[in-house]
């Protein structure tokens, strides 16, 4: 069966991370994502990344994590001819999606509405940091300041988490609105204008702790000993008995291993996790102190309760339940770089990488060639520098 997405066009006018992200997860679905970037100003994701020699050929890793299963076309839109490129383009595209600063397209007279005339049916999607609308609208931002601006970086203790993490979700949520509005173009066959704000993307991952701020006079609750990190004989363990009941799981295990804390078998409802006391707390964590971390996780299992060591990045990257899962699949072009697809599987299968991540301009000459144009046409703009 051939990927969902199969015969549907995406022009991808994004950079950096949350854009290129969204249109990656189109493009592993099957969708014909064509990247469309300034020959003289690409994306600037191109260039960073650990390895300098990709970075100076313009394949750093953090262009090529959400570069693949797309072509490159390498266009100048602030001139009139690659503008008239694009709108040709539009005429059979199903969506577009951009991450420019709210009004930047739209002064090219590139702008929703502008090509919504040229074909009615297009989904425009739009990622920016602070939506289409409001006092804000039109400042720029990346995850970092969303993450300040949000109360994110307060909500962790004052220090930012160290993965971009406001920017993936924005991909994923611009990815669940275009699949949304495809479906409501199949049933009305009208295309749509869609605005993500990354702020809200950023509220939304904190929807709980969001909604408490605004209660008047909320309670003020420690840290739940059955969610938090205890130090053990050797790393740390991240402990994961969440509800009551797994408080009770957790006692009856600590009992058949001889230590017995009986406030955490009388646990049987919300009030009674809040009201656990600090002395039950403190003897917990020194039982933890008597194994190593992977022996609790064996334990935990057995009694079927989560819990994981705290790994490293590297570490976590090798689990072989990633491999089993086929999550990292090796380049197209370089089988020693391995890259991430997407975060779930249809029908019992993986997303396929089968292009790698393009090089600027790699397509650009098929790419205008499929609009009909004649050779010349196509020699001009480049002798132009309308595209490379």
């Amino acid at each position: 069966m051939p990927p969902p997405l199969t015969g549907i066009k995406v022009l991808d006018l994004t950079h950096v991370l949350a854009g290129p992200f969204c249109s990656y997860q189109l493009a592993l679905m099957g969708a014909d994502v064509i990247k469309i970037e300034d020959p003289l100003n690409p994306d600037c994701a191109r260039g960073r990344g650990p390895d300098d020699r990709l970075n100076t050929v313009g394949l750093g890793l953090n262009y090529q994590v959400q570069g693949g299963n797309k072509r490159s076309l390498a266009l100048n839109l602030r001139s009139p001819e690659g503008a008239d490129v694009l709108r040709k383009l539009v005429c059979d595209t199903d969506i577009l999606v951009e991450n420019y600063t709210t009004g930047a397209l739209a002064a090219l007279g590139l702008g929703y509405g502008d090509l919504s005339e040229v074909n009615p049916q297009l989904i425009h999607c739009s990622l920016t940091g602070y939506g289409n609308c409001g006092p804000q609208a039109e400042h720029g931002a990346y995850d970092n300041t969303i993450q300040a601006a949000s109360g994110t970086i307060a909500q962790c203790g004052g220090i930012k988490p160290g993965v971009s993490f406001v920017d993936y979700a924005a991909g994923y949520a611009a990815a669940f609105a275009i699949t949304a509005a495809l479906t409501g173009r199949a049933q009305s066959g009208c295309g749509t204008q869609i605005s993500v704000s990354m702020l809200e993307v950023a509220m939304q991952m904190m929807a709980p702790e969001a909604a408490a701020a605004q209660q008047q006079d909320p309670e003020v609750r420690g840290k739940e000993a059955g969610i938090t990190s205890y130090d053990t004989k050797d790393g740390t363990l991240m402990l994961g008995a969440f509800r009551p009941v797994q408080y009770r799981k957790l006692a009856a295990m600590l009992d058949g291993l001889g230590h017995p804390l009986p406030p955490l078998a009388e646990i049987h409802d919300w009030p009674d996790v809040w009201a656990l006391s600090d002395v039950t707390k403190s003897k917990l964590r020194d039982i933890f102190l008597t194994a190593d971390a992977d022996t609790w996780v064996t334990r935990l299992r057995a009694a079927d309760l989560p819990g994981e060591r705290v790994r490293t990045l590297t570490e976590a990257v090798t689990s072989p339940q990633l491999a089993a899962r086929g999550y990292f699949q090796p380049s197209p072009r370089d089988t020693t770089t391995v890259l991430p697809t997407s975060a779930f599987h249809l029908d019992g299968r993986a997303a396929k990488l089968h292009l790698a991540p393009p090089t600027l301009g790699q397509n650009s000459r098929d790419i205008l060639a499929d609009m009909d144009l004649t050779r010349d046409q196509i020699e001009q703009l480049f002798k132009n520098g309308i595209v490379a």
